[in-house]
């Protein structure tokens, strides 16, 4: 259920830089997913019980982030791998994406 709140909270507090969502179908979130542009982590199980894997995909692409990766492991819904929430630690230890600066004024090269 997390992922059910944290979508639409996501989308609407600019000091949110990074999330991991998963585990959940698109229904009403994919619109809302459509307007969310942080890097993002996305896990999804293989079998779920409860989430066919078109849908969980389907809700991984809404996402408008242009950093986004999919973690999918096999196993139903309550099988997530422990070392899914040893990456989701690393993932927001990492400094956020940003795009390279662009360069100001005459750039000076080897003589």
């Amino acid at each position: 259920m997390g992922t059910a709140i944290a979508v639409p909270l996501t989308a609407v507090a600019p000091r949110i830089t990074a999330a991991v969502f998963g585990l959940h179908r698109p229904g009403c979130l994919a619109e809302t997913a459509q307007q969310i542009t942080i890097t993002i982590e996305f896990v999804l199980q293989w079998d779920d019980e409860h989430i066919p894997r078109p849908s969980g995909l389907a809700l991984f692409d809404a996402f408008a982030s242009k950093e986004k990766t999919l973690h999918a492991n096999a196993g139903n819904h309550k099988e997530l791998p422990m070392f899914e929430a040893d990456s989701a630690v690393r993932f927001f230890a990492l400094p956020p994406a940003r795009p390279a600066p662009r360069p100001t004024g005459h750039l000076v090269g080897p003589t």
